[in-house]
């Protein structure tokens, strides 16, 4: 099973992230997203395999070429992790909102 480590550890290559955000609208191939980054086929490839590893992309075969898209399941892991802080920030708000109303009372 991947954890969000291996999700933070995937994106935290600048090109890396290039790529997933790129993924975001739709499908695409690496031909079409090393159309649009400063990078070779080649190194597109290789970035989507650490982002597959992760489980942050999945590939589908179109003839034959495979088309790339952000895998949901994926950042569900990362989701969870950064929503447990969210979590503690409105616990702590709650909590400082409700200090300052007995303040004043």
């Amino acid at each position: 099973m991947l954890t969000y480590s291996s999700a933070f550890a995937a994106l935290a290559d600048p090109t890396r992230r290039a790529v997933f955000e790129r993924l975001r609208g739709s499908p695409r191939s690496v031909r079409q997203l090393a159309d649009s980054l400063p990078v070779s086929r080649p190194a597109v490839s290789q970035h989507l395999r650490v982002l597959k590893e992760a489980g942050l992309v999945k590939a589908a075969r179109d003839g034959n070429r495979s088309l790339y898209r952000i895998d949901a399941r994926g950042l569900e892991d990362l989701r969870a992790y950064v929503d447990r802080f969210w979590t503690d920030v409105l616990d702590g708000y709650e909590k400082a909102a409700r200090e300052k109303g007995e303040k004043e009372k």
